[in-house]
């Protein structure tokens, strides 16, 4: 596909490296010409100096033969414009990053009236994110799939747990769970286990199974850290906003530390519940006197990554609640995973998500189609939920007739809305949704999983 990207800021940058690996023909647009010169070099992409919102520019960087240009620049009315302008000049398919939370409300009257493929707001898609781990405190990372019907839960081995030194066929065999364990990570080894394969304390698990099964697991391996009731945040941004907004609704206290007094008043009038503090988030002594040993959740979301790190490491030595912490670069995600932190969030990552699977959808396909995609590890392993269609050769096989490629795994099939953890015996049909956890990055199809 070819593809422009508008903007060539970190998320910018986060999309075309995703995109180029996808092996998309990509182009970017940016007005800073030592911006250009640099993506250009390190991803091998063209690259035009110019206002993107122009038609000139785009007509210059080849908007007419472009199947989907994306605008992710700082400005919101910028990237809507530039949107504007590449509907008319090339007939393609749009997408707009759109932050302000004043524009949020109206996301789906400007995607059907402009037309766009897709409106993103990657602070949203972040405060969603957390949302979900805060309200299910055991798991570091919680994946939707099937419009909910399933979800993928990684959590962290503790110390004395029921499970160490368990076979993983022994969760159905001596547990009488219903999940399926789709990934495991070893110190830094990735590792897609087998019935036999062992757990280890410290490993970091990924289970797949419904939100009850879920819950009955943990319940069933002592590892239940209970409801959070109250949740203190470290910064005032716009994370913070949607992030307070969510928790609000959901009936959890929220105390806000940010250190802006214009932002404080502007906090307490959007979201007059929330209790927010005018005080130095950094600052330890003001942390413990607002009660950080005593709360349920702390979420570091400062605008520097080096503040999130070490207020959640503080944090983490200071109580046992749950920890999150927003990180922005990606250059030091190995060093960063070794610090044993316990969910870290990275919104130009989940925009590239949404994005990717976006694209991958576009394209193509024999009998299936992508409709939600997980970076379970960049670069390393992902997660893809594909429904079935009527013309997939793999439909009514059983599974152990089927000879996948290495490091795949069927982790689950949905069917009329009934979660099945697949056998051997089991087949896909028409209609299923099903999710594949695989370490071949780049599938778009149900059928690139067969040898």
């Amino acid at each position: 596909m070819n593809i422009i990207i508008i903007g060539c800021g970190q998320v910018g940058q986060t999309l075309t490296e995703q995109l180029s690996n996808e092996g998309d023909s990509i182009t970017v647009i940016d007005t800073d010409e030592s911006i250009v010169d640099e993506v250009t070099r390190k991803y091998d992409v063209m690259g035009y100096v110019g206002n993107g919102a122009t038609y000139s520019t785009q007509l210059e960087a080849g908007i007419e033969n472009t199947d989907l240009m994306i605008a992710v620049t700082a400005s919101d009315e910028l990237n809507l414009l530039c949107c504007l302008v590449a509907r008319k000049a090339g007939r393609c398919q749009t997408i707009a990053r759109v932050r302000n939370p004043e524009y949020s409300k109206d996301a789906p009257y400007l995607q059907e009236e402009l037309r766009l493929a897709m409106v993103i707001n990657p602070e949203q898609a972040a405060a969603s994110e957390m949302a979900r781990v805060i309200r299910f405190p055991s798991a570091i990372k919680i994946d939707i799939f099937a419009k909910g019907a399933i979800e993928l839960l990684k959590f962290r081995l503790p110390e004395k747990c029921v499970l160490e030194n368990y076979a993983v066929k022994e969760i159905c065999t001596k547990l009488g769970c219903d999940v399926l364990v789709c990934m495991i990570e070893r110190e830094d080894e990735v590792l897609i286990p087998n019935g036999d394969m062992t757990f280890s304390q410290g490993d970091r698990i990924s289970i797949i199974a419904t939100p009850q099964n879920a819950a009955a697991f943990f319940k069933k391996i002592r590892f239940h850290s209970g409801h959070v009731r109250n949740v203190m945040i470290a910064g005032g941004g716009n994370v913070a906003y949607y992030l307070s907004k969510t928790l609000l609704k959901a009936g959890i206290s929220v105390k806000v530390i940010e250190q802006d007094e214009r932002r404080c008043e502007e906090f307490c009038r959007k979201l007059p519940k929330a209790a927010v503090i005018h005080g130095d988030a950094c600052d330890k002594e003001t942390l413990l006197e607002e009660g950080l040993e005593n709360t349920g959740a702390f979420v570091s979301l400062t605008s520097k990554d080096e503040e999130n790190i070490l207020l959640s490491l503080f944090a983490q030595s200071r109580t046992d609640g749950k920890i999150v912490t927003k990180v922005e670069h990606t250059e030091y995600d190995e060093i960063i995973r070794k610090l044993n932190l316990d969910t870290i969030v990275n919104p130009k990552n989940i925009t590239a998500e949404y994005i990717v699977r976006f694209v991958r959808a576009m394209k193509n396909t024999v009998g299936s189609n992508v409709e939600t995609l997980y970076s379970l590890i960049k670069g390393k392993v992902e997660a893809a939920e594909f429904t079935i269609r009527e013309k997939s050769p793999i439909v009514g096989i059983p599974l152990q007739n089927l000879h996948f490629k290495k490091h795949v795994l069927i982790a689950g099939i949905v069917r009329k809305g009934r979660m099945i953890i697949p056998r051997g015996q089991d087949t896909m049909e028409i209609g299923d949704s099903v999710v594949v956890v695989s370490r071949n990055l780049g599938l778009h199809d149900i059928c690139d999983i067969i040898e």
